[in-house]
């Protein structure tokens, strides 16, 4: 990528940044006004928080670009760098998903819907993969064809959704690894000068910014239509790019977390009456703030299952494994 080009992408980031800091107090004190609130279940008061917050995001990355666009339509501005089909395939297939995640916010759907309605949401990604070879290392490559565009494709971006959507439940915990995520993945789009730049800056920018107001002690909480939409953007970016591998690595964190879900639920299915594998959401908060969580069937919940430490400490603990991942996956040139 051409010095020009790498600073017009941190201009779009910085503005992203800016915008996402000053919208977001805006944000907080209307949802408090129309009671869009939630109890946030590890502080000993049991405060509400305002919820939704992850529409913010997608609103000021939608702006950025849209902003863009409208000036390239001026011959008199000559700008370095121009949105992309794929800029707006990302975006959109977030889009799609954020607002299914603010009717899933409302109005249960159901898992067989939300399954086979967000599978079809990332068809709008064939349009802009300009190549379908997938390389395995250790292995080789070879041309997945129809199936990279219409099986791959789709179920990557939902499956990048759901592990997004289920690897949270403390302030600060699900923004914070999409935004290191997102960061690896920015610094490899930078390097192999993919497509989509533009909307990697941007979503890191909002989610960056509007970190500040989730981490702890939380001020807004994103819901479903963060995590949905955030999440659909991150697999929208890998398949899009072709990173497959690298994508998986970056994920791996996630992916534990998931199967650890399942087989929790496995064995409740199994032993429904074995206290050990009863069904919880959430842990409860000590008198001196550290956590009491009830088993270690989630990865957030297996540090302070082992060692007294706060949710404050829990999260950095997550930050720090998924960042590991991300730094190994920045070598991975596939």
């Amino acid at each position: 990528m051409k010095e020009i080009e790498l600073i017009a992408v941190m201009v779009m980031l910085v503005a992203s940044f800016i915008m996402a800091m000053v919208s977001t107090p805006r944000l907080i004190r209307k949802l408090k006004e129309r009671g869009e609130v939630v109890t946030d279940y590890y502080k000993c008061n049991h405060n509400e928080v305002p919820t939704k917050g992850g529409i913010l995001i997608l609103g000021v990355v939608f702006t950025i670009l849209a902003i863009v666009t409208f000036i390239e339509h001026f011959q008199a501005f000559d700008l370095p760098v121009h949105i992309t089909g794929a800029d707006w395939a990302i975006i959109t297939v977030a889009g799609l998903f954020g607002a299914f995640g603010l009717v899933d916010d409302f109005v249960d759907v159901g898992r067989p819907l939300k399954i086979i309605l967000l599978f079809f949401f990332s068809f709008r990604l064939i349009f802009e993969i300009g190549s379908t070879m997938i390389t395995l290392p250790f292995i080789g490559s070879f041309d997945a064809g129809i199936f990279y565009l219409f099986l791959i494709t789709p179920l990557y971006v939902l499956v990048t959704a759901n592990l997004t959507n289920m690897h949270s439940g403390f302030n600060g915990l699900a923004s914070g690894l999409s935004t290191i995520v997102i960061a690896c993945l920015l610094i490899k789009f930078i390097m192999a000068g993919c497509a989509g730049v533009l909307t990697i800056g941007c979503l890191f920018g909002a989610t960056l910014g509007f970190l500040w107001y989730n981490r702890y002690p939380a001020q807004i909480f994103w819901a479903n239509v963060g995590s949905l939409s955030i999440g659909a953007a991150i697999g929208a970016a890998i398949v899009v790019s072709g990173f497959l591998v690298s994508g998986f690595i970056m994920l791996i964190p996630h992916t534990i977390n998931f199967l650890m879900y399942a087989y929790w639920r496995v064995m409740h299915k199994l032993h429904p009456e074995d206290k050990r594998w009863r069904l919880v959401k959430f842990g409860k908060v000590r008198e001196d703030g550290t956590l009491e969580v009830p088993n270690r069937l989630t990865l957030k919940w297996v540090p302070p299952y082992y060692f007294k430490m706060t949710e404050k400490h829990a999260v950095i603990a997550m930050y720090m494994v998924t960042t590991i991942f991300c730094v190994v996956a920045l070598f991975v040139p596939y």
